[in-house]
């Protein structure tokens, strides 16, 4: 019979962890969590030079890289991906995401190609080329970003539901390949969380009570609370998680 692992498991010393987005909201929250555990951090983001997350990541005694990147620029997402490719990073978490707001009727077309670039297109260019070393050492974690949008319809979000529902499928797609390998593929549901991208529903007091009234644990949640399942997911705790969507989320999907 085989021994549990005990914490060590968590351990994340020695290794390098890309995290996406990672300059501010949950990519910053889930770095300095993963830090925290003991990896190394490379910082990808549209905005990484404004950040303080680089000072987060050192504060914990872990290095960190900084990597500007803007997700909707395909070319330049590719030679991100070929540069990231070369470090053999063990753990991915593909977070960076935007949203836009508008009713179906009225969804720009420039709206939609660019949140589903950003939240989808440019996480399956990065992951197959950061995939690629994993699979060749036989290790490997693979984190992406899902929603709760990716279980329901949301409303006047039509490309954010979308790309976030199709991230769930791709989790899954990748999971069933590449398991065998050892290389882990997994996501993060996260529920309401106090960031920029919920900034509108926060401020406005119909919406935001009509959420707070659903939430068992009664509160937005902070990008902090995403630290647990990102650190267990990318952690050998989860060698034997594959394809899974964990929500973070309050109880939200159990009211």
């Amino acid at each position: 019979m085989s021994l549990p692992h005990g914490l060590g498991a968590f351990d994340l010393t020695g290794r390098t962890a890309v995290v996406t987005g990672a300059g501010r909201g949950i990519g910053r929250g889930i770095a300095a969590a993963l830090a925290a555990a003991g990896a190394d951090i490379i910082g990808v983001s549209a905005n990484i030079g404004s950040s303080d997350v680089g000072d987060i990541v050192t504060s914990l005694g872990r290095t960190y890289t900084p990597l500007r990147v803007e997700f909707s620029d395909r070319a330049g997402v590719q030679e991100a991906a070929a540069q990231l490719a070369a470090l053999a990073p063990e753990i991915l978490v593909n977070n960076a995401g935007t949203i836009e707001r508008a009713p179906a009727i009225e969804h720009r077309l420039d709206s939609w190609d660019r949140v589903l670039e950003v939240n989808l297109s440019s996480q399956f260019v990065l992951t197959q080329a950061i995939a690629g070393p994993m699979i060749e050492r036989g290790y490997g974690k693979v984190i992406f970003t899902a929603s709760l949008l990716s279980f329901q319809g949301g409303i006047n979000v039509p490309g954010y539901a979308a790309a976030k529902s199709a991230i769930a499928g791709l989790t899954k797609a990748l999971a069933n390949e590449w398991a065998p390998l050892g290389v882990n593929v997994n996501a993060i549901a996260p529920g309401y969380i106090a960031t920029d991208n919920t900034s509108a529903l926060r401020d406005d007091p119909v919406r935001s009570a009509a959420i707070l009234d659903r939430i068992p644990a009664g509160r937005w949640g902070r990008p902090a609370d995403l630290g647990g399942a990102a650190v267990f997911l990318a952690s050998s705790a989860s060698d034997y998680v594959s394809g899974t969507i964990l929500p973070v989320d309050g109880g939200w999907l159990g009211r």
